[in-house]
């Protein structure tokens, strides 16, 4: 059976991410599978073989049109269930997910470090798997994420040579940028300003708070 965008498995890297992703993939068709290590909300599950008649079973394929798995070196499978904008993470660390038909997914909950968010993650399983979609209350919307959105566009525009100004224009639009860049406020360079600083603290590791948090 194929799972469309399965990312090819390879040695780690510095980074949190171990497997590769085309960088030219538009961000809703990307699948990115983080380490557990970064990405708090991973949830680790063994899969073990489901009786004919267990109502407790789990099949992939139900899943497929979400699915992009993925093996690394080890031998584990990786499982990202994503419809572009949302996202369920979790990492098969004993047993097999593909080609298993039916299964009984173990999951591993221990501690209270981090258990927030992986109960979080198993709360979604759950209501993909009884809803056949991503419930909107169950991934309320990130703080912050306007901002960092507009730090990725500028991060973007300065890697392709864009002046302040020309960036200001891009994001504000011309007759505001026209009105307002000599005036007596110097508002949008400071804003301008304030991005590419926290762009450039997000790609010097900076991300890996986004995914701890």
């Amino acid at each position: 059976m194929a799972w469309p965008s399965s990312p090819p498995a390879h040695a780690p890297r510095p980074g949190g991410s171990p497997f590769a992703e085309r960088p030219d993939r538009p961000a809703p068709e990307a699948r990115l599978l983080w380490r557990a290590e970064f990405d708090r909300g991973v949830l680790a599950v063994r899969a073990a073989p489901a009786g004919r008649n267990d109502s407790g079973g789990f099949e992939l394929a139900r899943l497929q049109r979400w699915a992009t798995l993925a093996v690394g070196e080890d031998g584990r499978e990786h499982l990202v269930l994503s419809n572009g904008w949302r996202r369920i993470r979790l990492d098969v660390i004993e047993g097999r997910l593909l080609g298993s038909g039916r299964v009984r997914l173990h999951y591993e909950l221990s501690g209270v470090s981090g258990l927030e968010q992986r109960l979080l993650t198993l709360r979604r399983l759950l209501a993909l798997w009884q809803r056949g979609r991503f419930v909107h209350a169950l991934f309320p919307p990130l703080r912050g994420l306007p901002r960092r959105l507009e730090a990725l566009r500028v991060a973007d525009a300065v890697a392709d040579g864009a002046s302040y100004r020309e960036i200001a224009t891009a994001l504000f639009g011309e007759p505001v940028v026209r009105a307002q860049w000599n005036g007596p406020s110097d508002f949008l360079l400071s804003r301008v300003r304030r991005r590419a600083a926290e762009a450039r603290r997000m790609a010097a590791g900076g991300y890996q708070a986004l995914l701890r948090a």
